[in-house]
């Protein structure tokens, strides 16, 4: 049984998912691999179902009868590991935009208990995006920079999706509160980790756009995110009890 979980929703992820699940296996094969995919009609669940002949013991398919939303897919990825005993949970892109190398970077830092919860950071050395356009890094980068004002955490890229948790985090996280499905789960992740006051540390990685497949994420998603940032702030104020850890 592995200690550390990899988990990567995908929909219409034919082009990457075989080539990502690869590279992961070829570089630590002591990961486990849960794909969580939405019933992509491209047949991203049989190219998973096909390796599976090949990695039997450390690759998994959780398949969904549709799509709901990223952060769903995370908290029913994050159910299924909790059920298995799993110490260390990754979420990660299936889009290579996250090289699966950090992986090892991000697992150290939560073996050799550095932190909680750890982040592949785009922001905390600068701006490490590659080939994304201007107008979609600025944004991201302003989001993160908006969120922090508002909530108040010291964190340089709150909207990242490259993050590591170890197993106490998300048994004191109650998932039935969680509001948000889409692109703010992310920043209400880090939220709740934060206010329950675990460790977070940032590391900086190389954020790289697609080169295969089309984006789910839209500038719309982004902001229905970042403006749910006072919906969460206020949650906070007045019930406060929610945000704490339950043991």
């Amino acid at each position: 049984m592995s200690e550390s979980l990899i988990i990567i929703p995908t929909y219409n992820e034919s082009q990457n998912v075989i080539l990502m699940i690869e590279k992961i296996f070829s570089l630590y094969s002591h990961f486990h691999v849960l794909i969580v995919d939405d019933s992509s009609p491209d047949g991203t669940g049989q190219c998973v179902k096909g390796l599976q002949k090949k990695y039997e013991s450390n690759l998994f398919l959780l398949q969904r009868e549709k799509k709901v939303g990223l952060g769903a897919a995370y908290i029913a990825g994050f159910y299924w590991g909790l059920q298995k005993k799993y110490n260390f949970f990754f979420q990660m892109d299936c889009d290579f935009s996250h090289d699966p190398k950090d992986l090892i970077r991000l697992h150290k830092v939560l073996a050799q208990d550095e932190s909680d919860m750890v982040i592949g950071s785009r922001y905390i050395t600068g701006v490490n995006v590659v080939n994304w356009p201007m107008s979609r890094v600025l944004l991201s980068y302003f989001a993160s920079k908006y969120v922090r004002f508002f909530t108040r955490m010291k964190i340089s890229d709150s909207t990242a999706g490259f993050n590591g948790y170890k197993r106490d985090i998300l048994e004191n996280i109650d998932f039935q509160k969680i509001k948000f499905i889409g692109y703010g789960f992310q920043i209400e992740m880090k939220y709740r980790t934060w206010k329950m006051d675990y460790k977070i540390k940032e590391i900086p990685i190389i954020f790289r756009d697609r080169e295969k497949g089309e984006s789910k994420i839209s500038n719309k998603i982004i902001w229905e995110g970042v403006f749910g940032v006072f919906r969460l702030v206020i949650r906070n104020l007045l019930f406060s009890k929610e945000f704490q850890r339950k043991k």
